[in-house]
């Protein structure tokens, strides 16, 4: 609806409005510049594996084999899908947690499995229960996606929460495919990674990428991290259909892992004064919405309008010409709220609460 539109204000991309950090292209350029555009291994540059490696033996305290335990992928949506592709049989359950990031239960379908969804509440703070995951345990169960910090919502969940739900996993003896992309987008608090927890290191594939934490998401580079029998299957299937990441992102990804924290942080605490003013304004405008802790998502209700969420976004767009997106596609309990994402300008940000102002008072509505 938005393409041919001239002069609106989106909110509804998940993508940072920061250009990648100079050094980051620059390192792409001189690798262009040096002739490196040939393929890769299959599994992705040792250097950029190697550094990947460190960074979570540094922040995390894992340990993960860069030579069979790190897959670089062409974005973290692709490590999902071959996550998914290399565990999954026909006839398979997979727990997934919503709202969640919309090709989840699209590439559990795709895989043979069957989704079955958990719905978490504003009540919790979007977080979901062990409780909640003992409870959709079948004996067809295979594996859990857990998503956090959550997009669309902005929840995370404590450590305490992760236990709860490692219990559930070591009872049932299931797999976890955890995808962490905003780790470093947390607010309140350190990220606690899943494989860190007791004996969830075999347990897990974890997924992870550069493209929100160092506003690299063109540049395509994710990757996967696992127990070595799980990863070789992923890339038994990545090497017949994507080969490799390409050299020139990954190179400037290596750049980004060794030299690009000051950036990151430098980026983490401006989403952070957005976060503030934009859900002080949502609340005001009387969009009843809870602090999200973590990625760059806002998650406001709007049943006080009387109005679903699919016709909230679509009146707010022709009327005020503000994009957001309705949140029941991220599953049917987001029916009633909207993502926004804050991952725009503060004087962007404060034009749209104008307009979302103009639009809740406007007699038509």
């Amino acid at each position: 609806m938005v393409i041919g539109m001239d002069d609106v204000i989106s909110l509804g991309v998940g993508e940072p409005d920061f250009v990648t950090p100079w050094h980051i292209r620059e390192a792409c350029i001189y690798s262009l510049e040096k002739g490196f555009t040939s393929y890769t291994s299959n599994s992705g540059l040792i250097e950029l594996r190697e550094a990947i490696s460190d960074s979570f033996h540094n922040d995390y305290g894992v340990d993960y084999n860069p030579e069979d335990q790190v897959l670089v992928t062409t974005g973290v949506s692709e490590a999902a899908d071959l996550a998914l592709r290399a565990v999954v049989n026909p006839g398979d359950e997979v727990i997934l947690h919503e709202p969640c990031y919309v090709s989840y239960k699209p590439s559990i379908i795709l895989s043979g499995g069957t989704p079955v969804p958990v719905s978490t509440t504003r009540d919790n703070e979007f977080r979901v229960s062990g409780e909640q995951i003992e409870a959709a345990v079948t004996d067809r169960t295979k594996a859990i996606i857990l998503s956090y910090p959550n997009n669309p919502t902005g929840a995370v969940m404590q450590k305490q929460d992760l236990e709860e739900v490692a219990d559930v996993v070591m009872e049932h003896d299931l797999l976890v495919i955890s995808d962490e992309v905003y780790d470093k987008l947390t607010y309140n608090g350190k990220h606690t990674c899943f494989s860190s927890l007791n004996g969830m290191e075999d347990r897990t594939i974890l997924l992870n990428g550069l493209s929100k934490s160092h506003a690299m998401t063109g540049l395509r580079v994710g990757y996967a991290m696992g127990p070595p029998g799980l990863i070789s299957a992923m890339l038994l299937i990545h090497q017949y259909t994507m080969l490799c990441a390409p050299i020139t992102a990954q190179m400037g990804a290596i750049e980004a892992l060794q030299n690009g924290e000051a950036e990151m942080q430098a980026m983490v605490r401006e989403y952070n004064r957005r976060r503030r003013l934009f859900v002080t304004g949502l609340n005001r405008l009387g969009l009843d919405c809870f602090e999200p802790r973590g990625a760059f998502y806002a998650f406001p209700s709007v049943e006080s309008t009387g109005m679903t969420s699919s016709q909230f976004a679509e009146e707010l767009l022709h009327q005020q010409k503000v994009a957001v997106v309705p949140g029941e596609v991220f599953g049917q309990c987001g029916d009633g709220f909207l993502r926004c994402s804050y991952a725009s300008s503060l004087d962007e940000l404060k034009t749209a609460l104008e307009k979302i102002e103009e639009f809740l008072v406007s007699p038509s509505n």
